[in-house]
C-alpha cells in the first residue's frame, strides 16, 4: 500500500494567527504533516509550543479572535474522496458533520469539558442522536456498550450518574467514550493523561491503544510528556514557538536527535531517571539528632464518613527532604494540610521541635503559639494560578509575610528584590501582576513568598505537576539548591514517584489514607516491599521506545474503585 493511500489526514503548511494589541501572534506558524490509518503521531512540545492551536485548527474551533490564515487541512474520506477542512465555515454544516463523525477529540480538562448538569448517559448518547437521529433505547444499548468498552465498572447505574460522581480518570474515560460513540477514523487527544496520576495515566494510554487497534483509528496526541511518547508514538512531531523543529519515527526522535531542542527535551526527562547530583554530596543527619517534625498516630475523617488519613505516622529530620508518594484520592494532600493546621485531625500527634529546642504539639496549639509555628514552617501549593492574587502585583505578593512579620520601608524593599533573585525572577518585574508570568515563573513566586520569612520546614503540595518537564527539572534544582543554602527541611508531596527519585532523602507510600511503605528512595526505588509501590513504579513511563514497559507493568489488585 503506498503511502498516500494509507495518510488519512494531511496539514501543509497551516497558519493560524491570533490578533493582538501589538501585531498579530502567529500560534501556528507554517506547520505540516501527515497522519496515518492505525497509526499513532505525537505532537510535544513545551506550554505555548502551539500544539493544542493546532489540534483545535483542524476542527476549525480555535478560540476568538484566532483564525487560521493559511494552509490547508486534507482529510480522505472512506470513499477516496478528499475535504480541505481549512476551507470551510467554521460554523457551517460541512465542518459539524465533521466533528465528532470523523474526526473527534478528548480534551485536557475533562471536568469542564463535561456538563454538570445531564447524566453521563445523555451526554455520551448526544452525538449519536445529532449525527444518525438514534432512538432512544437503541442510544441507551449503545452507550452501555461504549461504557463496557472503556471499562467503567457497573455501567447500567454508571450511565445515570452525574460528572461530579466520578474520578478525575473515570471522567477521562467518559470523555474517550463520547469521543468513540461515532466510530471516528481520527481521535485527536489533547493532553489526555496531563492532571492523573501514573497508575490512571497507564490505564488510559492502554485503553487507546485497545480501542485504536479494534477500531484501527489514527490517533493524534498531543503532549509534553516526552515519557508518554517513548510508550506510545509511531511518529514523533517536535513544535516550539508555533513551529515544527524535527519530526520522524519515534526511535529516530529518541536516539538520533537532530535538533538542539529535541535534545534538550529528552535530556530533561533521561535527567529524572536518577538521583540529583545535588544528593549525591548531601551528607546524612549524624545519628542521634533529634526529629524537625514527629507524626504519630494522625487520622482525619470528613463529616461524610471518609477517613482521608488513617493511622499515619512519619518523622522528617532536620535539613532532609520526605516525600510522600500516592494517586489521587490517596490522602496525601489532606495529611499535608493537616500538618499546618489548615485541616484539623482528630487524634494524634504533630511534635515540631522549635530553633530553642522547644517542642510544640501542632494539632492542639492555640492560636498565637500556631500563628509563630506557620512562619517556620511554610506550604507551597499545586496550583501556582489559583494561589496568587490577581489583584496584587508580585512585589506585593512577596511581601505580605514580611509585612505580617513587622518589616516595612526600604528593608521590605531590599528583601524583596533579594528573594526575586534568590529564585530567579528579575527584580525590575516586581510591579508586573501574576497573569503576565508563565506557569514556571508563577511556581517561582509561590517558591518566594514561601521561603521570604526564612522557615525551617517547606511542604511543597504537587509543586511541580503542573509544569513542562524541561521547568519540572529547573524547579526541583531551584529547591534543592535553596534547601542547602538556607537548611530547610521539605515534604515533598507528589503523585510522581520520578519527582521524588530525583528529590527526596526518604520516601512514605500513601495508599488510602495509609502510609503502605517507608524508607530511603534508593531503598524504596529498587526495591519495593508493598504492592502498591511496585505497581507505582511500574507506571512510570519508561523515555526509550526500545524498552517499552507501561502496557505489561505490575498491577495491584485493589487498585481501582470509582
Amino acid at each position: 500500500m503506498s503511502i498516500m493511500k494509507s495518510t488519512i489526514l494531511e496539514v501543509q503548511d497551516l497558519q493560524t494567527v491570533f490578533p493582538t494589541r501589538t501585531g498579530v501572534f502567529k500560534a501556528v506558524d507554517g506547520v505540516s504533516f501527515a497522519l496515518n490509518r492505525g497509526e499513532t503521531l505525537c505532537v510535544v512540545g513545551e506550554s505555548g509550543s502551539g500544539k493544542s492551536v493546532t489540534a483545535r485548527s483542524i476542527l476549525q474551533i480555535v478560540d476568538k479572535p484566532g483564525r487560521i490564515e493559511g494552509g490547508s487541512v486534507l482529510l480522505t474520506r472512506a470513499d477516496g474522496s478528499t475535504t480541505d477542512l481549512a476551507k470551510l465555515d467554521p460554523r457551517g454544516r460541512e465542518i459539524r458533520d465533521v466533528r465528532g463523525k470523523e474526526i473527534a477529540m478528548i480534551f485536557q480538562e475533562p471536568m469542564s469539558s463535561l456538563s454538570p448538569v445531564h447524566r453521563i448517559g445523555t451526554q455520551i448518547g448526544e452525538a449519536l442522536r445529532i449525527h444518525f437521529g438514534t432512538a432512544k433505547q437503541e442510544q441507551r444499548e449503545r452507550v452501555l456498550e461504549l461504557l463496557r468498552q472503556v471499562e467503567i465498572p457497573r455501567p447500567e447505574s454508571a450511565i445515570d450518574r452525574y460528572t461530579f460522581e466520578f474520578s478525575g480518570g473515570m471522567r477521562q474515560r467518559v470523555m474517550i467514550a463520547m469521543a468513540l460513540a461515532c466510530n471516528p477514523s481520527v481521535l485527536i487527544a489533547d493532553e489526555p493523561t496531563t492532571a492523573l496520576d501514573v497508575t490512571t495515566q497507564a490505564e488510559i494510554l492502554d485503553l487507546i491503544k485497545k480501542l485504536q487497534q479494534s477500531h484501527g483509528m489514527a490517533v493524534l496526541f498531543i503532549t509534553h510528556d516526552m515519557g508518554v511518547v517513548a510508550e506510545i508514538a509511531d511518529e514523533v512531531l517536535v513544535m516550539y514557538r508555533g513551529k515544527v523543529m524535527e519530526r520522524g519515527p519515534v526511535e529516530r526522535i529518541f536516539h538520533a536527535p537532530q535538533d538542539a531542542y529535541t535534545r534538550r527535551l529528552i535530556g530533561s526527562v533521561v535527567k529524572l531517571e536518577k538521583k540529583a547530583e545535588v544528593r549525591l554530596a548531601r551528607k546524612p543527619a549524624p545519628a542521634g539528632t533529634l526529629p524537625l517534625l514527629d507524626v504519630r498516630n494522625l487520622s482525619l475523617t470528613f463529616p461524610s464518613g471518609l477517613k482521608a488519613v488513617d493511622d499515619v505516622s512519619l518523622t522528617v529530620r532536620p535539613g532532609e527532604a520526605l516525600g510522600i508518594v500516592g494517586e489521587s484520592g490517596s490522602g496525601k494532600t489532606t495529611m499535608g494540610r493537616c500538618l499546618l493546621r489548615i485541616y484539623d485531625a482528630q487524634t494524634g500527634a504533630i511534635d515540631y521541635r522549635r530553633p530553642d529546642g522547644d517542642t510544640v504539639d501542632i494539632r492542639t496549639a492555640n492560636k498565637a503559639t500556631l500563628e509563630k509555628v506557620r512562619r517556620e514552617v511554610r506550604m507551597i501549593f499545586q496550583d501556582p494560578v489559583g494561589s496568587l492574587s490577581p489583584r496584587k502585583t508580585v512585589g506585593d505578593i512577596i511581601a505580605e509575610p514580611l509585612k505580617i512579620a513587622g518589616m516595612k520601608g526600604r528593608e521590605l524593599n531590599d528583601r524583596v528584590a533579594d528573594l526575586m533573585q534568590q529564585v530567579g525572577l528579575e527584580p525590575a518585574w516586581r510591579e508586573r501582576y501574576p497573569h503576565a508570568f508563565s506557569g514556571g515563573q508563577r511556581q517561582r513566586i509561590g517558591i518566594a513568598r514561601a521561603i521570604a520569612l526564612k522557615p525551617r520546614l517547606i511542604i511543597a503540595d504537587e509543586a511541580t505537576s503542573a509544569l513542562d518537564v524541561s521547568l519540572r527539572s529547573q524547579m526541583l534544582d531551584l529547591m534543592m539548591k535553596l534547601q542547602d543554602e538556607l537548611g530547610l527541611s521539605y515534604v515533598f508531596i507528589s503523585h510522581d514517584m520520578s519527582v521524588i527519585r530525583y528529590m527526596c532523602d526518604r520516601v512514605a507510600v500513601m495508599y488510602r489514607g495509609k502510609i503502605v511503605e517507608v524508607g530511603e528512595t534508593d531503598q524504596v526505588v529498587n526495591n519495593p516491599v508493598h504492592g502498591y509501590t511496585r505497581a507505582l513504579l511500574s507506571a512510570i513511563p519508561h523515555p526509550d521506545p526500545r524498552n517499552r514497559r507501561i502496557h505489561n507493568r505490575f498491577r495491584y489488585d485493589s487498585v481501582r474503585t470509582v
